[in-house]
């Protein structure tokens, strides 16, 4: 249940076509769980069946740190709280969760970037909704393609229409030129960058999009694990960049879709 198919539901209550008693069903079978509370006790887990209403966003689990079994188990109660047309997003998913959730829902979608155990995996489970304005997310190389995935299938998961840009970075400035009218298009961008992570400043100087960039953990020793790309982006002089945490590629995602949405 989200918050447009809460509309639809409470204006087919007004006009007669549904029964108040049944859409009180529908509401406590889904988003407010069976004892009206707005999230189902797992034992292990306290799933929040509400959000969706709250916020419109699509439902998201954080795949690291949980067993194969406990995230399935989560996806399940998701699923059944929010309806089949209502994506489920894993993050940060190893190869033993995507393996137990590819076996239960075989048309997950993962994203391509993983590899065996070498890299955690995003996954969605259900089908995408209906895109609502353009997200374009930009990696400077190859490398941050892990984080540039799980910005992308997070965007999508949420509503927006997304397109990649991938390995244009500050390295070769020509590439980004190329690249500036999609740049331009764009209802929000979403600019990645390891190293020294000035992709950001130079794209925000060069178009006026709302611009989110996130830093990883690509780079040699004095990168810090991300941190110089993080003060980089903090410390830029181009106005209109927010700035998300190193490898947050979801928290990224989701303020892009948010916006794109809106416009």
């Amino acid at each position: 249940m989200d918050s447009e198919r809460l509309r639809t539901l409470l204006k087919a209550v007004s006009s007669g076509q549904v029964d108040p008693e049944d859409a009180a069903a529908a509401l406590i079978a889904g988003p407010l769980g069976g004892d009206g509370s707005g999230f189902a006790d797992l034992g292990y887990a306290r799933v929040d069946t509400h959000r969706g209403i709250r916020t419109g966003d699509p439902e998201v689990v954080y795949g690291a740190g949980k067993t194969a079994a406990e995230t399935v188990g989560i996806v399940e109660t998701l699923r059944r709280a929010s309806g089949v047309g209502t994506p489920t997003l894993v993050t940060r998913a190893g190869a033993a969760t995507v393996a137990a959730l590819r076996e239960r829902w075989p048309d997950t979608r993962v994203s391509s970037s993983a590899s065996g155990d070498e890299r955690p995996a995003t996954v969605v489970v259900g089908p995408l909704p209906e895109p609502r304005g353009r997200v374009v997310i930009v990696a400077a190389g190859t490398s941050d393609a892990p984080v540039a995935e799980e910005a992308a299938m997070t965007a999508e998961a949420a509503g927006a229409g997304v397109e990649m840009v991938r390995d244009v970075g500050v390295a070769g400035l020509h590439r980004v030129l190329a690249a500036r009218p999609v740049l331009d298009s764009a209802d929000c961008l979403v600019v990645i960058a390891g190293m020294e992570g000035a992709l950001p400043s130079v794209i925000g100087g060069l178009v006026g999009v709302p611009l989110v960039a996130v830093p990883t953990s690509v780079g040699y020793g004095a990168s810090f694990g991300g941190l110089a790309a993080l003060l980089g982006m903090l410390t830029s002089c181009a106005p209109g960049i927010a700035v998300c945490n190193i490898d947050n590629g979801f928290g990224a995602g989701l303020f892009a879709a948010r916006v794109a949405r809106r416009a």
